[in-house]
C-alpha cells in the first residue's frame, strides 16, 4: 500500500476509534431538583409589569419598526423622556437646554409609538429646571386636550445626584437641594397636577437600598433622603421610584430584602394608608458595559430579576433602555457584546469605527429575557415560590387563571446541561409532554416545541426555558381565594393573622388554613372556622410570609389568599434592654453604637450575642469589649461587671453589600433582650 494511503487508513481508523469508544471517566451530571409549591402564593402579575425606556435623543424613538419590536417583546410600559434628560426637558416646545434633542421625538410622537405598541405611558415631569405649572399643563395636554389617559406621573429622575450628598449629574436649579425641599415640590406638583386630572397617579424619587446615597443623612437634614422625602410627601404620591443597576450578574438575591426594606419605609413614615402606595423600578439594567451587557449573561440576569422584582409586588420594571449605543467591546461566551445598554441595536460604531454594531434594531439578548418574561407570565397569573437544588440553575413559578403552571427555568452555567427534576406541591401535572419554549446562547429566537415530561427536562447552557405544564384536572365549584391577609397584635412569639372571608363554590367553606412559606415548602401554622387565627411559638425578631387557604366540605381547596409579611419582635419585657443607633452612613457600611441596659440583677460578667441577618454583611472592627465573629454570629465580651440599671455602650463598624438589614435580637448573658 503506499505511504499516502496508509497514514490516510491510519487516520480513519484513529478517528473511528474516537468516535466509537467513550471515555472512561465521562460524568453523568446528576439531575437538578426543583420543587414548585402552587400554594405558597407570592404577588399577583400587574399589566404594567414589563417596561422599557425612552429618550428624546434617540432618533428611532418613535418609529414603527421601534414600536412592533417592542410589542413583540411583550413590553406594557414604555417611559419618557429619558432619565437625565427628563429633568432639562421642556415638553410644550420640546427642548432640553444643554442636551441633545433628536427629530421626531417630542411627547405625541412618543404616544403614537406607546399606542402602538399597546404599552401604557410613565411620564417624567420636569423637577429640575421646571414648575409644578409646567408639569400640571402637560397633564391637560395629554389627558384633557388629546385624551391620551397617562395615568403615571414621576416628580423628576435622581434628584439626590443632584449635589446635596457631593456627586452631581442631575439638573436641579432649585437653591435648596434638600430633601425636605424636594419633598416640599412634590406636594406642589401634585396638587397642581390632579387638580388637572385627579386620577392621575404621582411617583416620588427615593433611594434604592445599599444604592448611594441610601442611608446617608446630609448636614442640616432631619433624616436621610427617603425618611424625610416620605414623611413629608407621603399622603401626595401612589408610588414611590426605585432605580437600580447591580453591576453585576448576581444581585437578584438582594432584591427581597431591597423592597422589604423599601415597605418598611413606606410604612414607617408616609402616614395612614401608606399601604397604598406602590413601588415601581423605573430603571433597570443587569451590568457592567462590556462585560456581557447584550449578550446572554446579562439576558439571563435579567429574566431573573424581572420575575423576582413582579414576584415581590414591584408594578413596573423599566429596562435602561431601548437604544443607548456602543460601548467597550469584548467577546462574552462565544459572542461579540457591544457594551450597549439597549434592548436594540442602534448600529453605532466605536471611535475609531474598527467595529460596528449589527443592523439597525436587530434585538440584542436582554430583548429575549423581556419577551421570555411575557410569555412567562401574563397579567391576572399569580407567582408562586420555585427552589432549585442547584446554584447554576434559577426557578420561578407563577399558576394561571386556567389552571396551568408555568415554569421558568434559567441555566446559567457555561458549559453544563442540566437535567431538571420537578416536583410539585398542591399541583398535580396532566401526562404528556408540556410546551416549552426555550433560548439559547446567541439564539435570535425563541423556540416553542412539545417536549420532556411535566417532571423532566434538560437545560441547554445559558439558557432560559419556560415549561406550560397542564393540571391532570381542573375541578368545578372550589372557593374563591381568601382576601389579603393583615397581622396585629404582633409580639416576639405570636401574631393574630385576619383576612377577608372568601367566596364559597359549590359546597360551603368548612375552615380556613394558614400555612407559612419555608423555602419552595409551606407549613401549616393552624387552621380554624372563622377569618382571624392567633399564631404562636415564633420565634423572634423573624421574618414570617404566610398564605391563607379556604377548605370546603368537599375537600376542595382555593387558590391561596395574597402573602403577607409581617416581622416579629422582641419580649416586651426582659432583664436586659437594647438600643441600636445607626450614628454614621457611607451606604456601603456604618458606625453603629449599643446601648445595652440591665434591668435585671446585677452581673459580674457578661456577653452579649447577635447575628448578621445575610451573608453579605461582615463586622470591622469594635470598642468597649472584645469582639469577635464566627460565620454570621457576632460575640461581645465585656470589661467588666453591669450592675442593675446600669448601661453599657459599645461600638462598632459594620460594613454591607446588600440591602442592611439591620440586627434587632440581641441576648445578655443569653437572655434575648428587649429592643428599644
Amino acid at each position: 500500500m503506499p505511504r499516502t494511503l496508509l497514514r490516510a487508513a491510519s487516520a480513519a481508523l484513529l478517528t473511528l476509534t474516537a468516535l466509537t469508544i467513550p471515555p472512561a471517566y465521562a460524568e453523568e451530571v446528576a439531575p437538578v431538583a426543583v420543587t414548585v409549591n402552587a400554594r405558597a402564593a407570592l404577588a399577583a402579575v400587574p399589566d404594567t409589569g414589563i417596561g422599557a425606556n425612552h429618550a428624546i435623543w434617540d432618533t428611532n424613538l418613535g418609529t414603527n419598526d421601534t414600536a412592533d419590536l417592542l410589542k413583540d417583546a411583550g413590553v406594557q410600559l414604555v417611559r419618557y423622556p429619558g432619565g437625565s434628560y427628563s429633568d432639562i426637558y421642556h415638553w410644550a416646545d420640546h427642548t432640553a437646554p444643554g442636551g441633545y434633542v433628536a427629530p421626531d421625538t417630542d411627547f405625541d410622537t412618543f404616544m403614537r409609538g406607546a399606542r402602538r405598541t399597546g404599552a401604557q405611558p410613565m411620564v417624567t415631569a420636569n423637577y429640575g429646571t421646571g414648575t409644578a405649572q409646567e408639569a400640571a399643563d402637560w397633564v391637560r395636554h395629554a389627558n384633557v386636550t388629546k385624551g391620551y389617559g397617562v395615568k403615571y406621573w414621576e416628580i423628576g429622575n435622581e434628584i439626590y445626584g443632584n449635589g446635596h450628598y457631593g456627586s452631581a449629574w442631575e439638573a436641579d436649579n432649585h437653591a435648596d437641594k434638600s430633601p425636605a425641599e424636594y419633598a416640599r415640590n412634590v406636594v406642589a406638583y401634585s396638587d397642581a397636577m390632579k387638580a388637572v386630572d385627579p386620577s392621575i397617579k404621582i411617583g416620588a424619587v427615593l433611594t434604592t437600598a445599599a444604592n448611594w446615597p441610601d442611608g446617608i443623612v446630609a448636614g442640616g437634614d432631619a433624616g436621610t433622603w427617603n425618611k424625610v422625602v416620605l414623611s413629608m410627601a407621603g399622603p401626595k404620591i401612589d408610588f414611590v421610584i426605585l432605580h437600580w443597576y447591580p453591576g453585576a450578574y448576581d444581585k437578584a438575591a438582594h432584591i427581597p430584602d431591597m423592597i422589604y426594606l423599601t415597605r418598611q419605609q413606606i410604612a414607617a413614615h408616609a402616614g395612614p394608608g401608606s399601604e397604598r402606595i406602590g413601588i415601581a423600578v423605573t430603571e433597570f439594567n443587569t451590568g457592567t458595559s462590556g462585560a456581557g451587557e447584550n449578550t446572554q449573561p446579562g439576558a439571563l440576569a435579567a429574566a431573573d430579576a424581572y420575575a423576582t422584582m413582579m414576584a415581590n409586588g414591584v408594578f413596573s420594571v423599566d429596562w435602561w433602555n431601548t437604544h443607548n449605543g456602543i460601548g467597550p467591546v469584548r467577546q462574552v461566551e462565544g459572542h461579540t457584546d457591544y457594551g450597549d445598554f439597549g434592548l436594540l441595536s442602534s448600529a453605532t460604531c466605536t471611535s475609531d469605527g474598527s467595529v460596528c454594531e449589527p443592523p439597525l434594531n436587530t434585538p440584542f439578548a436582554p430583548y429575549y429575557a423581556l419577551q421570555m418574561m411575557s410569555r412567562f407570565v401574563r397579567p391576572g397569573d399569580q407567582f408562586v415560590k420555585a427552589a432549585s437544588g442547584q446554584a447554576k440553575v434559577v426557578a420561578h413559578a407563577a399558576r394561571r387563571p386556567n389552571g396551568d403552571l408555568a415554569v421558568l427555568l434559567i441555566n446559567t452555567s457555561s458549559d453544563t446541561s442540566y437535567p431538571v427534576a420537578l416536583g410539585y406541591a398542591g399541583f398535580s401535572p396532566a401526562g404528556g409532554a408540556p410546551t416549552v419554549l426555550t433560548h439559547t446562547n446567541g439564539a435570535t429566537a425563541i423556540t416553542s416545541a412539545t417536549s420532556g415530561t411535566a417532571t423532566t427536562q434538560t437545560l441547554p447552557p445559558l439558557s432560559m426555558t419556560t415549561v406550560v405544564v397542564r393540571p391532570s384536572a381542573v375541578p368545578a365549584g372550589l372557593p374563591g381565594a381568601p382576601g389579603q391577609p393583615t397581622a396585629g397584635g404582633v409580639t416576639d412569639k405570636a401574631a393574630t393573622i385576619s383576612w377577608p372571608a372568601a367566596t364559597p363554590g359549590a359546597r360551603p367553606i368548612v375552615k380556613y388554613e394558614v400555612h407559612r412559606q419555608n423555602g419552595a415548602n409551606t407549613e401549616q401554622l393552624g387552621e380554624t372556622g372563622g377569618t382571624s387565627f392567633t399564631v404562636g411559638n415564633l420565634r423572634p425578631g423573624t421574618r414570617y410570609t404566610v398564605n391563607v387557604i379556604a377548605r370546603d366540605s368537599g375537600g376542595g381547596v382555593s387558590w391561596s389568599s395574597p402573602p403577607l409579611t409581617f416581622t416579629t419582635g422582641t419580649p416586651a419585657t426582659s432583664s436586659c434592654t437594647v438600643r441600636l443607633s445607626d450614628q454614621t452612613n457611607w451606604g456601603s457600611g456604618y458606625v453603629g453604637s449599643i446601648d445595652i441596659t440591665n434591668t435585671g440583677a446585677a452581673i459580674s460578667g457578661w456577653t452579649f450575642d447577635f447575628a448578621w441577618p445575610r451573608t453579605w454583611q461582615n463586622l470591622d472592627g469594635g470598642w468597649n469589649a472584645t469582639w469577635t465573629q464566627t460565620g454570621s454570629n457576632v460575640k461581645v465580651v465585656g470589661t467588666g461587671p453591669l450592675a442593675t440599671g446600669a448601661t453599657a455602650n459599645i461600638g462598632f463598624v459594620g460594613s454591607y453589600s446588600g440591602p442592611n438589614v439591620v440586627p434587632s435580637v440581641f441576648t445578655l448573658n443569653g437572655t434575648v433582650c428587649t429592643t428599644q
